[in-house]
């Protein structure tokens, strides 16, 4: 095909997604004015005057969807693996734009669309494996008590809130925010009735009725401190499922993997899947099934009480010195997870469930940001909303000489430390990973990462290689050279193919599955 034929190929492609131009100007000098005429010219002069287009696209493609794509520079080594010798080498600069792009990997969907759909996808998989099996996992997990929890915060104030029922067609619908027969005023003056009905989009959602009122100082500890909840909670069930399957003469170990959620309020609560295993005296290792008496009876009493009693007092601070207590709040959802039941959440509507929000950080209170430092803090930290009063919260808080105990703190590898309030000031004081899993839950992130490296690498091995009985390895000897895409309309062609290239594989998919249903 002709570099012209190229070019009005490319052509064709993009006059339907113009609109993504917008979504990748600041890969770009903050200086430059970028409109979508002059991106076109670009991508068409990209695929005209490029010798081989389909190269430079093929190129490309592991980050074609990324915002903000790494740009590496350096070479690549065949190596056997037999002799250490090298086979051949191949340097960027003999690769078009002479380097070599890795997508930016971030798991946000509000900072990189494309890589955090790769994290939601990975997350869904790796949920999903740890209740049906595969991936390394044993298909009799499918078998094993498994619930469904969401864990809560407790309640820091009065929030607009758009509260579900159940209607008698079996549909959650939004109830009326907070109805009170007579006024309730606070303290301020402020009357804290609600009588409308939020819809779930409605940017009310999660703020307060009076900001005086409202602890944002507990909430922001709270989430600093959710995950050292969450373990001595996980912690507290396994010491007494232990000792209940001891009195029994048995074995239990507790799985589980987890997600958190930043609600509108800007607080975290957690989404977990807590699955009840058996031990093999053989191979404590190896997953198995518990004995039909450890049943999800057991599991779901044992959670439920465990989160009742689990609580602690934080360390003093020089403006409490009390500390704050720290438990959960007084919903909790449990729901057992099973196959295909009615009234039971199913397996894979869980898994989807669950990978959404690992997606996902502050940006459902309205906040989003860097991490802050003395430089930009007065930007975010408003007295006048409700996220700028939490951001405040977490840099006064986390001020130097905040722990009156730094000892107990250090002990404790920093988790109790109120500095790192500070550190985490973007994320309003959470700073624990947005999804983790006990170690024998399921497969790793970082397998599934491996396996689809191992496959691009043997996608992309040189043809001369291709039919060696020698096993090679290549090796990578890389620099960081830039980050984002050389032009507006280079973006636009690599994030048009990549678009092009997920239809093509959802509609592979659903012809499988029909010729599957046939």
């Amino acid at each position: 095909m002709t570099s012209t034929e190229d070019a009005l190929n490319v052509l064709g492609g993009l006059l339907g997604g113009v609109e993504i131009i917008s979504e990748h100007r600041h890969t770009l000098d903050p200086g430059k004015r970028v409109n979508p005429a002059s991106a076109l010219e670009e991508a068409i002069d990209r695929a005209a005057s490029t010798a081989d287009y389909g190269q430079w696209l093929d190129h490309t493609a592991s980050a074609g969807g990324c915002v903000r794509p790494i740009q590496l520079r350096g070479e690549s080594h065949v190596v056997s693996e037999r002799t250490g010798r090298i086979i051949s080498t191949r340097h960027t600069d003999d690769m078009p734009d002479r380097v070599i792009y890795k997508a930016c990997g971030n798991r946000r969907a509000a900072v990189c669309p494309s890589c955090a759909e790769t994290y939601r996808a990975d997350t869904y998989q790796l949920v999903l494996a740890g209740l049906r099996g595969g991936k390394g996992i044993p298909d009799t997990v499918a078998q094993h008590p498994c619930a469904f929890v969401t864990f809560t915060a407790p309640s820091f104030g009065a929030v607009h809130s758009a509260r579900k029922t159940r209607g008698k067609d079996g549909q959650l619908r939004n109830q009326v925010c907070r109805p009170r027969r007579n006024p309730d005023p606070c303290p301020h003056g402020i009357d804290q009735r609600c009588h409308q009905t939020h819809r779930d989009d409605e940017k009310t959602l999660g703020t307060p009725f009076c900001l005086d009122c409202y602890d944002h100082d507990h909430q922001v500890v709270w989430n600093a401190l959710s995950g050292e909840l969450w373990r001595r909670t996980m912690d507290r069930a396994k010491d007494t499922l232990r000792n209940w399957a001891k009195a029994h003469g048995l074995q239990l170990k507790l799985s589980y993997g987890k997600v958190a959620e930043m609600q509108a309020r800007g607080v975290a609560h957690f989404h977990a899947l807590i699955r009840l295993d058996g031990v093999d005296p053989i191979e404590p290792r190896a997953v198995t099934a518990p004995h039909l008496t450890a049943d999800y009876t057991l599991l779901a009493a044992e959670i439920r009480r465990v989160v009742a009693t689990t609580r602690f007092r934080s360390l003093p601070h020089p403006d409490n010195p009390d500390g704050w207590v720290i438990a959960w709040g007084n919903q909790l959802d449990l729901r057992p997870v099973r196959q295909a039941v009615d009234g039971v959440i199913t397996e894979t509507a869980v898994a989807g469930y669950l990978a959404k929000y690992a997606t996902k950080a502050a940006e459902a209170t309205g906040h989003s940001s860097a991490r802050l430092t003395n430089s930009t803090i007065r930007r975010y930290a408003d007295q006048h909303t409700h996220a700028g009063r939490l951001v405040d919260a977490c840099w006064r808080l986390g001020r130097p000489g905040s722990d009156l105990d730094p000892d107990e703190a250090a002990k404790n590898s920093g988790r109790l430390s109120y500095r790192r309030l500070q550190r985490w000031a973007h994320m309003l004081g959470f700073g624990g990973h947005f999804s983790t899993k006990s170690r024998q839950y399921s497969t790793t992130l970082k397998a599934l990462r491996e396996a689809r490296s191992n496959w691009r690498r043997e996608r992309h091995r040189t043809a001369e290689h291709t039919g060696d009985t020698e096993t090679t390895l290549i090796v990578g000897n890389f620099t960081y050279a830039n980050t984002g895409w050389r032009t507006i309309g280079d973006a636009l062609l690599a994030n048009t193919a990549a678009a092009k290239a997920r239809e093509h594989r959802r509609l592979i998919k659903e012809l499988i599955a029909e010729s599957n249903d046939n």
